[in-house]
C-alpha cells in the first residue's frame, strides 16, 4: 500500500495518508480495500442425503430453474455422483459446490468427509427433506469439529403440508404444522 506495509490495518494506512493530507490516496486505499473484500472467495458446499434437493436448491439460489442452461442436473434417481462447482451468476466470488448424497452406497457416511473433501470449503448448507437424521448431526458434528459454520434448510415441506392436509381435512392448520416442522428442526 504505496510504501506502508500490508500487514497494518486499514484503519491505520487511512488515518496516515488522511494525516499527510492526502484524500485521494485515502480515497485510493478505501477503495481498493473493498476491492479485495469483495474479491474474497467463498465456497459454500451444498450437502445432505441424496434425494433431498440439493440440486435444486443450488439452482433457486442462483436464480435459475431445474433444466436451464448450467443449471445442476436433477432426477428422481441419484444424480450427483462427482462433486461439482456453480459460481453464482451476480457473485464472481461465490461457488455452490454441489456434493454427492451421504449415506449411499457410493458415498458411504463413514467415508463421506474424505470423499468430497469437506475441509477445503468456508460454509455449509446442509439439506434435509425430513426429520433430522442421523446423517444430518453426523454432518453438523463433522463440520463443527473443523470450527465451520452451516445452515440446516428443510426442503420439500410443501410435500409435509400437503400430506398433513390430506390426513387431518377439516382439523389442518397450515401455520400450526409449519411452526410443528420449526421446532422439529431446531431441536434436532
Amino acid at each position: 500500500m504505496a510504501g506502508l506495509p500490508s500487514s497494518e490495518p486499514l484503519a491505520e494506512v487511512i488515518k496516515e495518508v488522511l494525516q499527510n493530507s492526502d484524500q485521494t490516496l485515502a480515497v485510493e486505499k478505501i477503495n481498493e480495500f473493498l476491492d479485495k473484500q469483495n474479491n474474497i472467495p467463498l465456497n459454500i458446499a451444498v450437502t445432505g442425503e441424496s434425494g433431498s434437493g440439493k440440486s435444486t436448491f443450488v439452482n433457486a439460489f442462483r436464480g435459475i430453474n431445474n433444466g436451464d442452461d448450467g443449471a445442476a442436473p436433477t432426477g428422481c434417481v441419484e444424480t450427483t455422483t462427482e462433486v461439482t462447482a456453480y459460481p453464482h451468476p451476480n457473485y464472481p466470488n461465490v461457488v455452490l459446490w454441489d456434493l454427492p448424497g451421504i449415506g449411499t452406497t457410493k458415498f458411504p457416511a463413514n467415508k463421506y468427509k474424505k470423499h468430497v473433501g469437506l475441509e477445503k470449503y468456508d460454509f455449509f448448507i446442509i439439506i434435509s427433506d425430513t426429520r433430522f437424521r442421523e446423517n444430518d448431526v453426523r454432518l453438523a458434528k463433522k463440520i463443527r469439529k473443523m470450527k465451520k459454520k452451516f445452515y440446516f434448510v428443510r426442503s420439500k415441506i410443501d410435500r409435509d403440508l400437503q400430506s398433513e392436509e390430506i390426513t387431518c381435512k377439516s382439523n389442518f392448520d397450515r401455520e400450526k404444522t409449519l411452526t410443528k416442522i420449526r421446532d422439529n428442526c431446531i431441536q434436532g
